[in-house]
């Protein structure tokens, strides 16, 4: 369901950077350098909608969804949450609207507080964001559990007692406490067994499908993200090399690097897979703190010509929405 109508837009992001400083020294530290993990990126996110989000490990994938969040504080640009610009927000304001916008973490083991029992858990953000009583706060949680398909009498629990998808069920729960518009999934899926990725991408699509939910979906198999996407954009060295919907992507990518990893997606059929043209990527990706001039992909691109190391390439709409930065494509 791609909503392509700017008015209706829940996320505008524009020239966001994000970059971390990098000190020299001991005993009197000196700003060297910066990793430049995010740099100069702009798209939207439409209401109801899947935005999904790949590229290569250290792209700055993550880096985007917490940043949006302000997780991170952005260096620079410009972040609207359904009109409101969140980089000029103070704390207390910004706490007024965080309530609107959660994430689920990659790691179900890592993100929830191994002495915390799962009804606190799911209730914490119930202590921040509402004046609800301890009764009702139990009611919620159990409510929560049941949507996610747990038992809601597992309340008093603790993690420690969950498989990885169950722990990840009730990551979902608590993102879902508060009622948000907007949910990041950092890589949701990654640390679990195959056979329970497809059950937790079905509990997304359910619980989008009931709540009118908004996600930002952040993921490296490309396969998958098709199927629970409906744009997606692809990033390398911190910013956007293309943005499109799901099947342009796939069936038209415009940018070498995004040839290249729809090339190394599986495909079922072998005939096809044979006649298939399978780009292999030399080199290595460079470092953020030191990106080449000119293109970001121009060490490793295969088309790659003079005026690619010397200028950046503009992002530019080269067909109705279907966004690219390369001089060549």
């Amino acid at each position: 369901m791609t909503i392509q109508n700017k008015a209706k837009a829940l996320v505008e992001v524009n020239n966001l950077k994000k970059y971390f400083p990098v000190y020299q020294g001991l005993i009197i530290k000196r700003h060297v350098k910066d990793v430049k993990a995010v740099d100069d990126v702009s798209f939207e996110i439409y209401k109801g909608e899947t935005l999904g989000l790949v590229g290569e490990t250290g792209c700055g994938k993550t880096t985007v969804g917490r940043t949006i969040l302000h997780l991170y504080q952005p260096t620079s640009g410009q972040i609207l949450f359904d009109g409101i610009d969140l980089t000029l927000l103070q704390e207390n304001e910004l706490r007024q609207t965080r309530n609107r916008m959660q994430m689920i973490f990659q790691d179900p083991y890592a993100s929830l507080n191994p002495r915390m029992t799962v009804g606190s858990i799911i209730s914490a953000p119930l202590d921040v964001h509402t004046s609800l009583n301890k009764h009702q706060k139990r009611d919620r949680v159990q409510e929560l559990l049941e949507i996610v398909g747990l038992n809601p009498d597992f309340v008093n629990r603790y993690p420690h007692e969950f498989s990885g998808g169950q722990r990840q069920r009730i990551g979902i729960a608590r993102a879902l406490a508060v009622s948000p518009d907007l949910v990041v999934c950092d890589e949701p899926i990654s640390s679990l067994d195959v056979s329970i990725q497809a059950q937790v991408v079905n509990l997304l699509e359910e619980l989008q499908a009931k709540l009118g939910l908004t996600y930002l979906f952040i993921a490296h198999d490309l396969s998958m993200v098709r199927h629970i996407s409906d744009r997606m954009v692809v990033m390398y060295l911190g910013k956007i090399m293309e943005l499109a919907d799901r099947n342009d992507i796939y069936l038209r990518p415009f940018h070498p690097y995004t040839k290249a990893l729809m090339s190394a997606v599986p495909v079922p059929d072998p005939e096809m897979s044979s006649r298939r043209e399978k780009i292999i990527l030399k080199g290595d990706i460079p470092s953020p703190m030191n990106p080449p001039e000119g293109c970001n992909f121009n060490t490793r691109c295969p088309i790659a010509e003079d005026m690619c190391f010397q200028v950046e390439p503009e992002y530019r709409e080269l067909e109705p929405n279907h966004f690219v930065a390369c001089h060549y494509a």
